[in-house]
């Protein structure tokens, strides 16, 4: 995607679309698959943005074999001999690839890494993992990237993390299936649960009681098959788009509904009740997540709405674009317990704020998340990305709904998650999105 993205308002969205499939499941599925005892595992329908590319990257770096079939299935040979040198692994901007690397590699005896990343991840905190792991008996350096790490014996450990983060608690579970004993990690609410649910579905024993999640050490897997269900926090672009335009419909197939994704669909049933504008049907699983076909229309009336408590972790990526679709509602939308957003690829609450500012919106920030006082008519502006690719997209949507031209500047931070995103907004709404350099 170009640089620059130029933006014009839309009349309505409309049609039927199969949303990228999910960033958090291409990563697991990659890993588990480099991670199996034996065979050749196939992943279809992975997403190729830059942060999953940067995962096979460095599984293949470490002796994962990878075989890119074709756009829409690659496979991947587990690891038989792990690297025996050290090595320097390009983690480019995921946090996730980094983070789960970490629990990966700090059980493997003779693997010496340095974890390396752009400039933004570089920014992230990492502590958060790295400290959990220490007290397991990792040999880690750095609070920050580059992360160096020696492969190590690991005992289990009991532990309560301050965050709610499936990253910190799939590294610590995923360190723990190296470790001697039952490794226990809970937390302050449920985060997303896709570890826990795709290693079960793999034969592997977790326990899973309230917020906290067991795995006894020494549990191993064979190859497998997964058909990468649609992310539904991609999705959610069009459905907020689908709600704040009249005489829209969109639908989704193949979306993914894990319930430790679909807050916002929890948001929407509070938000309309009996009056819902989404239908789902043709339900399925794969891999122990669940499947379905979902449709959204856009409703006869925008109640402001809050976010907060453990709605928060299940819809954490959502919020910047919940953030634009306030601004259509009619009333006071709190978000709060949001803070995790202040640490993501950007500042997201400081960036939200600031663009929906310069384009009207009645919009204050706080510690820990926003106020947004509505409806308010959008006025095309210019803003920028801040190279994070859920800002990029949640301004192209409020461009949709502004009065003249919106401007989004590193709008290439886009392909990170959704390559195909200017596709589909031309696709749904008639509308092409200028870009340039």
């Amino acid at each position: 995607m170009s640089r620059r993205l130029s933006v014009r308002p839309c009349s309505s969205f409309r049609g039927t679309i199969r949303p990228p499939s999910d960033k958090s499941l291409t990563h697991r599925a990659y890993m588990f698959a480099a991670l199996a005892r034996q065979g050749i595992s196939i992943v279809k329908h992975p997403l190729t943005g830059e942060d999953c590319e940067s995962t096979l990257g460095c599984l293949e770096a470490l002796g994962a074999s990878i075989q890119r079939i074709s756009e829409t299935e690659v496979r991947i040979g587990a690891v038989n001999d792990w690297v025996g040198h050290p090595v320097t692994l390009d983690c480019g901007n995921s946090g996730t690839t980094m983070r789960l690397l970490c629990g990966i590699l700090a059980g493997r005896d003779g693997v010496e890494a340095t974890l390396v990343g752009d400039a933004s991840l570089a920014k992230r905190p990492m502590g958060r993992v790295a400290e959990p792991l220490r007290r397991m008996g990792a040999e880690i350096e750095g609070e920050t990237a580059p992360i160096r790490i020696r492969g190590s014996r690991l005992e289990a450990i009991d532990y309560q993390s301050p965050v709610a983060s499936a990253q910190v608690k799939s590294a610590i579970l995923l360190a723990g299936l190296r470790a001697s004993g039952q490794t226990t990690v809970t937390e302050p609410f449920p985060s997303r649960d896709h570890t826990e649910r795709m290693l079960t579905a793999l034969g592997v024993q977790i326990d899973c009681v309230g917020n906290s999640a067991s795995v006894q050490g020494g549990q191993e897997w064979d190859a497998f098959e997964f058909d990468v269900p649609g992310d539904i926090s991609s999705a959610a672009f069009w459905m907020v788009a689908a709600l704040a335009h009249e005489g829209s419909e969109v639908v989704f197939e193949g979306l993914g509904v894990n319930p430790s994704r679909t807050g916002i669909l929890d948001l929407l049933g509070a938000m309309f009740g009996n009056e819902s504008p989404i239908d789902i049907t043709g339900e399925t699983e794969e891999l122990g997540e669940p499947v379905c076909r979902l449709k959204i229309q856009s409703p006869g009336r925008l109640p402001a709405f809050t976010i907060q408590g453990d709605l928060v972790p299940r819809l954490i990526d959502e919020i910047p674009v919940l953030a634009v679709l306030a601004t259509q509602c009619d009333g006071t939308t709190v978000i709060r317990d949001a803070q995790e957003l202040r640490v993501k690829e950007t500042d997201r609450i400081a960036v939200v704020t600031q663009y929906l500012s310069a384009m009207g919106a009645d919009i204050e920030a706080m510690p820990d998340g926003m106020v947004v006082r509505g409806p308010t008519q959008l006025q095309g502006a210019e803003v920028d990305s801040a190279g994070d690719h859920r800002i990029g997209m949640a301004f192209a949507i409020a461009g949709s709904l502004a009065h003249g031209e919106t401007v989004i500047e590193n709008a290439h931070a886009i392909d990170t998650s959704y390559p195909g995103f200017a596709r589909h907004f031309e696709q749904l709404s008639g509308i092409v999105l200028e870009g340039q350099g």
